[in-house]
């Protein structure tokens, strides 16, 4: 368990390093931990399997996520002042950026699966 774990978290920094490579190449445009993540995502697909070990320690790091948003709570705190004076208008912008993402969400959803009639059962409202 503990072998294959290592090895599926080498095999996700291998992919986060190449992504830091690859993001060096076109000067920072694409954040190199996106870019591993897409590289990942293209192996998985042309593999059309998860690897065990890669399974193991992708459950393992989202076992303890919440972990990983400590340093950013820190960080928040370090800007408190600067906060309190912009809030209003940081309140509004995580507002409008969440309204805007869950509708476009909802609409590339009804896009996608426009033609699929394998979903829930559309009401009887003839009666």
């Amino acid at each position: 368990m503990l072998a294959s774990m290592i090895r599926g978290l080498a095999i996700l920094l291998i992919f986060q390093s190449i992504g830091e490579v690859a993001t060096r190449f076109i000067h920072g445009l694409i954040p190199g931990p996106v870019i591993g993540m897409i590289l990942l995502l293209v192996f998985l697909i042309v593999k059309k399997k998860i690897a065990p070990s890669i399974s193991t320690a992708a459950d393992g790091l989202l076992a303890h996520l919440a972990i990983f948003f400590i340093p950013a709570a820190v960080g928040v705190m370090l800007y408190v002042s600067e906060l309190a004076s912009a809030g209003a208008a940081w309140l509004l912008a995580i507002l409008l950026s969440t309204a805007a993402s869950m509708a476009i969400t909802a609409l590339l959803l009804k896009w996608f699966f426009k033609g699929d009639d394998s979903g829930a059962k559309k009401p009887d409202l003839s009666s």
